[in-house]
């Protein structure tokens, strides 16, 4: 992307030179009779380029004197100034920020605030510190404060006691950064489980993993009106909490569960709080009618806060009115005014009486209920779609698995809306993220909307196809129609969206005769009901498939069908093919079709069938940057750079290309292997996961190689994510914890997701 201002310094420079060249000269330049006509007029025009170079540089200066204007360059001599010790600068934002924040950070130096806060401001992620010390098990004294207010909000464990096992579902917080119960001491040196525990040991849990919005997207339904998953496609995903924490650090404080961008638990959806405040009680006396019996029943409960539902219903029947509050026009006002902020269900679901208030999940069921209000949404387990909920329930939502089961009258398919949060390590793939190419290139075709079919008539109103066509929400799309005649076609998704095109028949693109033709893919998730395929056909100058999604599979849907991949078969004549930050299935030629260069970059390529290669090309040159492979590939010519291949990979021509900073099988066919990484045995355990739709997709775990996680040439990992620097973002973070930590302690780093 051009950052240069429109200054025009160069035409004005030029301009300024060429007035100073003598008439004669610049009158004979000119003359068609000279040898070389124009010489001295581009002379001075790659002089005013660097004329213009200088004067933006001595322009600059003043700038470079601060530290969120300057240049890169001048960073570490701000450094310098504040005698602060400077991170790799490959990773220029958290640079920048320590520079920035050093004399914030030394006056706060030791405190749990400023220790958190740098895992935001030197990696970029969201954390928690836990003081592990006041995770251990002890003998209280005399001294202590009184032991039940401390307990703990969802196992009821006192402090330093005993683990209380009444509540079971808060096993899960076990060894996690909320965990409730305490623990004997453990000296060891921490390693996975071990060691965590100690008196000198801060816990820094880090939730490395995004959380992306997906509003107004279409469910995949079970088509019975009252079944429905969130993802698309009709896999099972977790769904995500938004992060919410406070911007301005003045107000800090230390996370909750609910205000990080890790997966929503269950039992953190159902969290209810309740507490009946006078003001509800009059508001239900004048709003809806509530008698002054009931009133008078009601507040007797007054001021007392209710851990659950069942116990708020358990004093409510105790009640002489308990008819009249359990009517549907009492009760659900009730439930409604009394929820409390500050739990888990009044977090995560959106409130459809205050629509400014973000949160991380709704259902809309189409009019006239519109979005399904918090005191109608119960979260449970739906493994089995069996639901058991009090006969208030509207929804049940299982946020572990996305599913949502509607109780009552069943839902219009097409009507029925949702916003949620999914899980990512980075911008690779069709999602929801900025993507600056989108920003430059403008539809000339009305923009598709409401998950439509998507006809001929959608793409062009003329017998070639020259158009940018853009879809602009995230909807789904079913079918679409094969295009022909294609000469310069853009089909993409507008910004901040992700639309699902289901495909029923396998797509054709083809240029029908025409020659050096155009394609762009761009933003597009592209899946099938059955075993489905994209085609090239015809003659193509260029084709790029940039942030897109081609199904890999490799899982089932609600309905336990099989979610076949989708290749990308080339049966035509490609130039340049280039599949840019995006995610495929098997991608391979066939029926005399030609790629002359395949360019991979910031991609993941995935074959489920172990007989099925990954890529396969007999002729022509495959060049892969930051790419990850899961099966074997065989291509005619390979270069690869910080490529990871997970197994058998087969290259024909081994006399050119190059395998430089790279990952192989060792009985793989490669080219000349330059400081790369060749391994016995791939290993499941090398990676967090392999299937399509997990949050942690291609991502390396803690158990893979070193040579795995910093082998790339920048010393980061190897693979599609590393442009992500993660392990340098680590040692930022680890050099700068210790900096500022209190003297002593011992820093242990856990990875959440």
């Amino acid at each position: 992307m051009n950052t240069l201002a429109a200054d025009r310094f160069e035409v004005y420079f030029a301009e300024k030179m060429w007035e100073m060249i003598p008439a004669i000269y610049r009158h004979e330049d000119g003359l068609a009779t000279n040898p070389n006509p124009g010489v001295l007029r581009r002379l001075i025009e790659i002089m005013a380029e660097q004329a213009a170079l200088l004067r933006r540089s001595h322009d600059s200066l003043w700038d470079d004197q601060f530290i969120e204007l300057c240049n890169d360059w001048a960073v570490p001599y701000i450094a310098d100034l504040l005698g602060t010790r400077l991170i790799s600068a490959q990773n220029k934002r958290g640079r920048r920020i320590d520079v920035a924040k050093t004399v914030y950070y030394r006056r706060r130096k030791g405190t749990p605030r400023v220790l958190e806060e740098l895992i935001s401001d030197i990696a970029g992620w969201d954390g928690k510190l836990v003081e592990n010390f006041l995770r251990l098990a002890r003998t209280r004294h005399g001294l202590d404060p009184a032991p039940a207010p401390l307990a703990g909000r969802f196992s009821s464990t006192q402090p330093g006691g005993w683990a209380d096992l009444r509540q079971q579902s808060a096993s899960e917080l076990a060894g996690g950064p909320f965990d409730e119960y305490f623990h004997t001491a453990d000296m060891r040196r921490h390693r996975g489980q071990r060691g965590r525990y100690g008196i000198p040991k801060l816990a820094f849990h880090l939730f490395r993993l995004t959380a992306f919005k997906i509003l107004d997207s279409t469910p995949f339904s079970l088509g019975n009106g009252l079944h429905f998953t969130f993802d698309p496609s009709g896999r099972d995903i977790p769904l995500f909490i938004r992060r919410n924490r406070p911007e301005d650090w003045d107000n800090w404080h230390s996370a909750r569960e609910w205000e990080l961008p890790g997966p929503m638990r269950c039992r953190l959806l159902g969290h209810e709080e309740y507490l009946i405040k006078e003001s509800l009680v009059q508001s239900l006396i004048n709003d809806h009618g509530l008698t002054n019996s009931g009133a008078d029943d009601l507040r007797l409960f007054v001021n007392q806060r209710f851990r659950n539902e069942g116990r708020l219903r358990t004093s409510l029947r105790s009640a002489s009115s308990n008819v009249e509050l359990f009517t549907d026009t009492i009760l659900l006002p009730l439930l409604h005014g009394a929820l409390v902020d500050d739990c888990g269900k009044s977090v995560l679901l959106e409130d459809p009486t205050d629509p400014g208030d973000e949160a991380s999940v709704y259902v809309n069921a189409g009019p006239p209920e519109g979005i399904v209000p918090p005191e109608q949404v119960q979260a449970g387990q739906l493994a089995d779609w069996a639901g058991n909920a009090q006969e208030e329930t509207r929804l049940i939502i299982d946020p572990e698995r996305g599913r949502l089961l509607f109780r009552g009258d069943p839902v219009d398919e097409d009507d029925i809306v949702m916003m949620y949060h999914y899980g990512f390590p980075g911008h690779i793939g069709a999602g929801t993220f900025p993507r600056a190419e989108v920003e430059k290139c403008n539809p000339t075709m009305p923009e598709l909307t409401g998950g439509q079919d998507i006809t001929l008539a959608h793409i062009t109103d003329d017998a070639v196809v020259n158009e940018v066509v853009q879809i602009s929400d995230s909807k789904t799309y079913t079918p679409i129609v094969d295009i022909t005649t294609i000469q310069d076609l853009t089909l993409q998704a507008a910004n901040h969206e992700r639309p699902y095109i289901r495909l029923a028949a396998p797509w054709q693109l083809s240029t029908d005769g025409l020659e050096d033709a155009q394609l762009v893919l761009d933003g597009l998730w592209i899946g099938g009901d059955g075993q489905r395929e994209v085609i090239l056909e015809g003659d193509y100058e260029c084709v790029v498939i940039r942030n897109c999604t081609l199904d890999p599979g490799g899982d089932t849907d609600a309905l336990g069908n099989t979610i076949f991949p989708l290749p990308l078969v080339i049966r035509g004549q490609i130039e340049n093919l280039y599949v840019i930050s995006s995610i495929t299935g098997p991608i391979y030629t066939e029926a005399g079709g030609l790629v002359e260069q395949l360019t991979i970059e910031d991609s993941i390529v995935q074959s489920v069938d172990s007989t099925v290669p990954a890529l396969s090309f007999t002729n022509g040159e495959v060049i892969m940057n930051r790419v990850t492979v899961f099966g074997s590939i065989d291509v005619h010519r390979l270069q690869a750079s910080e490529t990871l291949l997970s197994a058998l990979s087969t290259v024909q021509d081994t006399q050119s290309g190059c395998f430089r900073f790279s990952a192989a099988p060792s009985d793989s066919r490669l080219p000349r292997a330059y400081e790369s990484f060749l391994f016995e045995k791939d290993t499941n355990h090398w990676f967090s996961s392999r299937k399509f739709g997990q949050p942690t997709y291609g991502q390396l775990s803690e158990t893979a190689p070193v040579d795995l996680q910093r082998g790339a040439e920048n010393g980061s990992e190897i693979g599609a994510y590393n442009y992500l620097i993660n392990p340098i973002k680590r040692d930022s973070l680890q050099a700068k914890i210790e900096e500022y930590m209190p003297f002593g302690l011992i820093p242990i780093f856990i990875n959440e997701v």
